[in-house]
């Protein structure tokens, strides 16, 4: 008989949030996999939890996943643990848990808390249709394309970002999504948990030095949102050009006004030659 690989939720903040049934199957396991081994024994040490550890990351996933897949295929089981929150979402665990089924070994979940769900129920955005995209990509031109290609998706929106690169995130999601209404939760389930929410510009004003992990939450593209008729574009534009603005200010005033990207009136007045 094969054993079990179970993927064990842990608290994403709270330890109030472990389950009663998550610390029975690691003290049961034979082998708990995680994330970041100094991490994971403070939670087994809070619980009284004595079970052998082994390292399991991104970088050490390939060689360590095999040694896992050998130990199950022999009947021993094996929990993995991510940092916080639900394994194989966001790191290695998913590679292992593909290897385990082609190998007809049983996969289970032992469910727990998870950020970015747990930040969509307290968004008050749509939740009956919604997408998780992770994080995005670090480089410039990856991100923008990553980002066109989510700015036409109706369905509610979720992403993790760290503090140092929020800004820049909120800064190139609004050139591609135009004016959306999002939420910012920090440090869910913690101390010092927070939701901000608002128009991307708006939050944009209230960050300055962003910290704690950071989950965000962007309103799909509406269904019902009008084509914009190029005529009241151009004279929007020209109106502010008129007040004094030069004209990138002036489709970044516009592209807000009609609730588009600056990169959708960019194109509609090049497809005009104006």
């Amino acid at each position: 008989m094969h054993g079990i690989l179970y993927l064990c939720a842990t608290p994403i903040g709270n330890l109030e949030d472990m389950t009663f049934r998550a610390i029975r199957i690691l003290r049961e396991v034979d082998l708990i996999a995680a994330e970041d081994t100094r991490r994971t024994r403070k939670l087994l040490t809070h619980f009284e939890i004595h079970t052998p550890m082994i390292r399991f990351d991104e970088n050490c996933k390939a060689s360590v996943a095999e040694k896992i897949l050998q130990r199950l295929l022999a009947g021993e089981s094996v929990a993995v643990v991510s940092d916080a929150g639900l394994p194989a979402i966001s790191d290695p665990g998913t590679d292992l848990v593909k290897l385990a089924i082609d190998a007809g070994i049983k996969v289970c979940p032992i469910p727990g808390a998870n950020a970015a769900l747990s930040a969509l129920i307290c968004s008050g955005l749509d939740t009956s249709k919604f997408l998780f995209a992770g994080f995005a990509p670090k480089t410039k031109k990856n991100r923008r394309e990553f980002f066109e290609k989510l700015s036409t998706i109706e369905a509610t929106l979720i992403f993790y970002e760290a503090p140092h690169r929020l800004k820049n995130f909120l800064e190139e999601l609004a050139e591609v999504f135009g004016e959306r209404e999002i939420v910012l939760a920090r440090e869910l389930t913690k101390v010092h948990e927070e939701f901000l929410r608002g128009k991307i510009s708006e939050l944009l004003e209230k960050i300055s030095e962003p910290r704690g992990e950071f989950v965000v939450v962007v309103e799909g593209k509406k269904f019902s949102e009008p084509a914009t008729p190029e005529e009241n574009i151009f004279e929007v534009v020209e109106k502010f050009m008129a007040a004094g603005l030069d004209k990138k200010s002036a489709m970044r005033e516009t592209a807000k006004k009609f609730n588009v990207s600056r990169r959708e009136i960019y194109n509609r007045l090049l497809g005009t030659g104006k």
